[in-house]
């Protein structure tokens, strides 16, 4: 938007605090190479357009803003007169994007020093080169630590779940391998058994009986009903009592195992009329090495299936062989996260899933929204950790108009309003030295906002903080470099929300 150009007065913008300790000859310079423009209430420039003027306020009220998700939202808001926004970075050159990081617009007319973006790398370099100088490396110097810093989260991140998932594999292996050892001992007693059967004056029809008891006795392991410890005990207590009066020596030791597989007294007596009276301690033998191998299978076949799902959840979450943009169901990245923080999480912690299956798919980055959900999930458990107590982490997903809501709700000490604003500004954290670098929540705006173009929200009061992520049902083409803008943490790129919305004092920029 043009305003309407003004004569430039020297003695004017030299009464600026900006322009103060100016020469009469550099400010006869800045108003040959720029010009004074008064604007009516509306729009001076927009976001993400070319960033072609510096702009310093003589007089009037500016508004900044920035785009998150849908929305426009509000900065800072300032009559104070010298303030300044625009092309800030015009002195770095085309070695960052020259655009503008926000939209500025004036509620009354408003007057306004403008020097094009040129013109003011131009100066800077010439009368100070110095402070030019020392800017780029700061600059580039907090761009290139933020990346090293945000690479080392991702690592640090990265060896917590690797820790967590090598935990969770190992229990299942483990279960597996014994389960095998002792499937091939009882293997190898039922060869025994069905050998001293075989050599025993045994009918054939005998035998054959045996053998068809034994399928049934099969079907009823996979059928067995779950019994609570009582009940669970009682039986036990009645086979025992059964097999000692059938003459079985110590049945208190096989009556646990026909239990588990779903047996009872009745079975008993049905297995009793069918074998004959000397027959039948033997046959019980066999049955129970039959019963021994079946529930060892299953429990081989529950570790390896475990295996599976954990493999599956890996993949899942680190998204290999994916495409890094596409539609997704949020509740699959939010179970591999959850999964692949349940070692880390443990038992002293309860996760409640309140999922709204109704909604739809999203398109995203799925590999970083899992990064965001690691960042949140892993925030509320040492938030709840570190009150000493048990408490309650809740997943809750729903939809608000076009966007989707995934909430993170903990019951934690809660975020102290003082220190709110500053959750999501770069390396600002609340941990102890040594167990957080501030940037994860940092890392995760931006994913959030600057990929998705979302929003990132919190509420807390103590026992009950909740982030917010909301997510666009729909979503513009995907970046060309879906990393770069994640990876960079410049000041060019969009910054975190607290870092942007403080009105200016005297000497700082609206922005």
């Amino acid at each position: 938007m043009s305003g309407q150009a003004m004569p430039c007065s020297p003695e004017e913008i030299g009464s600026l605090f900006l322009f103060e300790k100016l020469t009469p000859e550099q400010l006869g310079r800045l108003c040959a190479e720029g010009r004074i423009e008064r604007f009516d209430t509306g729009p001076v420039y927009a976001e993400g357009a070319p960033a072609t003027c510096f702009y310093v306020m003589i007089e009037g009220t500016v508004v900044l803003s920035r785009r998150v998700g849908g929305d426009e939202v509000e900065v800072g808001r300032t009559s104070q007169r010298g303030v300044y926004a625009g092309a800030m970075q015009a002195y770095l050159g085309d070695r960052v994007p020259q655009t503008y990081n926000n939209s500025m617009r004036v509620t009354e007319p408003t007057r306004f020093f403008v020097l094009p973006a040129q013109s003011f790398s131009d100066v800077m370099r010439e009368w100070f080169p110095m402070a030019a100088h020392l800017l780029e490396g700061l600059f580039f110097g907090a761009r290139s630590t933020q990346q090293v810093i945000g690479q080392r989260e991702r690592l640090l991140a990265l060896g917590s779940l690797s820790a967590g998932l090598t935990h969770e594999l190992n229990n299942p292996a483990a279960a597996a391998v014994r389960a095998t050892a002792t499937l091939r001992e009882r293997v190898g007693k039922m060869r025994h058994k069905l050998a001293h059967i075989s050599q025993g004056n045994y009918p054939r029809e005998a035998i054959a009986e045996l053998i068809e008891i034994q399928e049934r006795t099969v079907e009823r392991v996979g059928k067995a009903p779950v019994l609570s410890p009582l009940e669970a005990s009682d039986r036990e207590d009645e086979i025992a009592d059964w097999l000692e009066d059938h003459g079985f020596p110590e049945g208190w030791r096989i009556a646990p195992v026909f239990v588990q597989a779903g047996l009872d007294t009745d079975w008993l007596e049905q297995v009793a009329a069918r074998v004959a009276e000397d027959l039948l301690p033997s046959a019980l033998g066999w049955l129970n090495y039959t019963v021994e191998t079946e529930l060892l299978m299953d429990e081989i076949d529950d570790s390896t299936t475990r295996i599976s799902h954990l493999v599956d959840a890996a993949k899942q979450y680190s998204q290999l062989d994916r495409a890094p943009h596409r539609v997704v169901d949020v509740h699959e990245l939010l179970d591999s996260t959850l999964l692949m923080l349940s070692g880390k999480i443990g038992s002293r912690i309860r996760v409640v899933k309140e999922y709204d299956r109704s909604v739809p798919d999203v398109p995203a980055y799925p590999a970083e929204l899992n990064q965001v959900w690691t960042n949140l999930i892993d925030n509320a458990v040492f938030a709840i950790g570190s009150t000493g107590r048990e408490g309650t982490v809740t997943v809750r997903t729903a939809r608000e108009g076009e966007r989707l809501l995934v909430e993170f709700r903990d019951t934690g000490p809660g975020i102290p309003s003082e220190i709110r604003s500053r959750i999501f500004d770069p390396f600002f954290t609340t941990k102890p030295v040594g167990e957080g670098t501030g940037l994860g929540l940092d890392i995760s705006w931006r994913i959030v906002v600057n990929k998705h173009h979302g929003s990132l929200q919190v509420e807390s009061v103590p026992g009950d903080t909740r982030f917010q992520v909301l997510l666009p049902l729909t979503a513009p083409e995907p970046e060309p470099e879906p990393e770069s803008e994640t990876a960079s943490a410049s000041a060019s790129a969009s910054p975190s929300p607290s870092a942007s919305a403080s009105v200016p004092e005297p000497s700082e920029e609206p922005a």
